[in-house]
């Protein structure tokens, strides 16, 4: 049974930080996802991390959001800094296993001051 379970969103200024979880059991899995969706706008993809380490950011946080994972722990990481009132959102973590899409059920991040 896959499980994701995300955690360490809260409420931050504008230019601060953050570190999101996702911890994972059910199996070891060769891609995971980090998504967000702010309230009236579609779920949008933010940044993938491989297995092996490899990375890819959307446009709107490279150079500000970091993704990482600890196989050992099973769990994958996504450092935000520099912070904007345009990252208020609900962050998702995602994984595809066998023929299915996963979903954590996501933790609020909200930039305000």
């Amino acid at each position: 049974q896959v499980q994701l379970v995300e955690s360490g969103g809260g409420l931050v200024q504008p230019g601060g930080s953050l570190r999101l979880s996702c911890a994972a059991s059910g199996s070891v899995f060769s891609i995971m996802d980090w998504y967000r969706q702010a309230p009236g706008h579609q779920r949008e993809w933010v940044a993938r991390v491989t297995i092996g380490g490899s990375t890819n950011y959307a446009d709107s946080v490279k150079g500000r959001f970091t993704i990482s994972r600890d196989n050992a722990k099973n769990t994958m990481y996504l450092q935000m800094d520099s912070l904007e009132p345009e990252d208020t959102a609900i962050y998702y973590c995602n994984v595809a296993f066998g023929l299915k899409n996963y979903w954590g059920q996501g933790t609020q991040v909200t930039v305000s001051s």
